[in-house]
């Protein structure tokens, strides 16, 4: 398997490979983001007599999920990684072109070079579960757009009549979602308890829950720290030698809806959670700022529901894992 390796670049309506023989050689092609383009990549793989490979592709959202599931289906082994993985190895190369293609077969390298962990698909209920919260997420845009627009100066009569439906529209289909997001949860029993083990956790409701249940899906983690990187809740320090004395901030390169998702959690967790409340304390006690507090607690929160998924437990302050 390790003398084919393809490198995937996802984009919206497409997709570009580049498969890496064992001789070194490449061989690149495009298809449509589509179930037609991903029988045609198989039937192009057959053709390059390609039975088994490595295929390795960039975790960037929903595009390239279900790609990924149909190589993992075809019997192919396949690793999805960070971006900035890809990043920094195409900075090591010192690349400056940059184009589909190119980043194609730059993560065809990465792949043959760094050999990253295989991939393992989310369950179909899971799969399920962030497509609604995604469209939730739309929702919720959709309807921020039309009250922006709703309080625009000088719009007539009728134009604001037609916003006001659309918004009452847009309002009753996230009622229904959320109802049907519920109902989701309570019809598959281990998406269930997964849930009320978070709900355990105050600050924690139910929205946080399904939010955090969706996102932290797409890719498997060992530890604490790997997940709270993905969400870009890592500290990034900026200090070289005896000049640099930068300010360090939150990497903030990963899963934005994870963030977004702790942030008000966050806020809760301190007035409600004693374990994070004692935690902000001993923060405010050391100077910190107040942004840096609410970072520090969504980061530790995210602790928190790992540990509490990884040993199916409810939260007790009393009790402290070892979940880094």
């Amino acid at each position: 398997m390790a003398g084919n390796i393809l490198g995937v670049d996802v984009s919206k309506r497409k997709f570009d490979v580049a498969l890496l023989r064992a001789d070194g050689k490449h061989r690149a092609h495009a298809f449509p983001n589509s179930e037609a383009g991903f029988g045609q990549l198989a039937q192009w793989l057959r053709g390059m007599g390609v039975e088994q490979m490595h295929a390795c592709l960039e975790s960037t959202g929903s595009y390239g999920l279900a790609l990924a599931s149909f190589l993992h289906d075809q019997g192919h082994l396949v690793s999805v990684v960070n971006p900035a993985c890809i990043k920094a190895f195409a900075d090591s190369e010192l690349r400056r072109a940059k184009t589909d293609r190119v980043d194609a077969k730059v993560i065809a390298r990465f792949c043959a070079a760094m050999h990253p962990a295989p991939w393992q698909p989310p369950a179909a209920e899971l799969r399920e579960l962030q497509a609604l919260m995604r469209r939730v997420e739309s929702l919720q845009q959709m309807i921020q757009q039309e009250r922006n627009r709703l309080e625009a100066p000088g719009i007539s009569a009728a134009v604001r009549a037609s916003l006001e439906r659309t918004l009452e529209l847009l309002q009753e289909e996230l009622v229904r979602l959320r109802r049907q997001i519920g109902d989701h949860l309570d019809q598959h029993p281990e998406l269930k308890r997964r849930r009320d083990l978070l709900r355990s956790i105050p600050g924690i409701g139910e929205t946080t829950a399904a939010w955090l249940l969706s996102e932290m899906s797409a890719i498997q983690f060992g530890r604490a720290r790997q997940l709270a990187a993905y969400a870009g809740l890592v500290p990034s320090p900026r200090e070289s030698g005896s000049s640099v004395r930068g300010r360090g901030r939150l990497s903030k390169r990963g899963n934005l809806r994870l963030r977004r998702a702790l942030y008000w959690p966050a806020i809760v967790a301190m007035q409600h959670n004693p374990t994070l409340r004692a935690f902000a304390h001993r923060l405010r006690l050391a100077g910190k700022p107040t942004m840096v507090i609410i970072a520090a607690l969504m980061r530790k929160l995210l602790h928190i529901a790992f540990g509490v998924l990884k040993h199916g437990r409810p939260f007790d302050p009393n009790y402290h894992p070892t979940t880094t």
